[in-house]
């Protein structure tokens, strides 16, 4: 069942007070701000990352360091405005020194997730790196090979009771330290860009 824009909003809100609460995990205990996420709870994409950086505990907004930049850049380059799309995290808090996540993490913090993408039901999700990618695979019954062999491939696949297609692509982050992924990753997203187009199409 489809709900309208306000009510969406509301209770992506509402999931967005829940974090704030959360003490599921020893990272409510190191973290300055939780990042919920932000974006147009009405748009067809939801872009997910990994965890919290500095900047982005700082702040409580997602993508808002030198990774959050590049990823602005990329998304104009296809024509796509941060306000257009749905950004979050599959860690709403900042792991101490932007270490990976612990699966005990992961295990607490995403039927927040689960929540967000059930409420606005993207009929895009792109994954930024490994772990997100992960997770969103196993959700999906998809086989995780490694972002470096599966990236910029779109997949058709099922979340709970919704059709989506899924693409990962490396992490902006990992672009800023082999400059070679930022054209990967443009590629991936205009791969994604022409597949929405299409489907605007049909």
């Amino acid at each position: 069942m489809s709900i309208c824009g306000d009510e969406k909003r509301y209770r992506i809100q509402m999931i967005a007070e829940e974090i704030k609460r959360c003490r599921k995990c020893g990272l409510s205990e190191t973290r300055t701000n939780v990042v919920p996420g932000e974006g147009n709870v009405d748009s067809p994409i939801v872009l997910i990352g990994e965890a919290p950086g500095y900047w982005e505990d700082r702040r409580g907004r997602p993508f808002v360091g030198a990774a959050g930049r590049l990823l602005d850049e990329v998304l104009k380059e296809i024509g796509l405005r941060r306000s257009e799309v749905f950004i979050t995290n599959v860690l709403k808090c900042r792991p101490p020194g932007n270490r990976d996540p612990r699966s005990e993490e992961i295990k607490a913090c995403t039927p927040f997730l689960d929540r967000q993408l059930e409420i606005i039901k993207p009929k895009f999700i792109v994954t930024l790196g490994r772990h997100s990618t992960s997770y969103i695979f196993s959700k999906m019954n998809l086989d995780f090979k490694g972002i470096s062999r599966i990236h910029g491939r779109v997949y058709e696949a099922r979340f709970t009771d919704w059709n989506c297609y899924v693409m990962p692509t490396y992490h902006p982050a990992a672009a800023l330290y082999n400059v070679n992924l930022r054209g990967d990753i443009l590629r991936d997203l205009r791969k994604l860009k022409i597949k929405m187009d299409l489907l605007k199409e049909d």
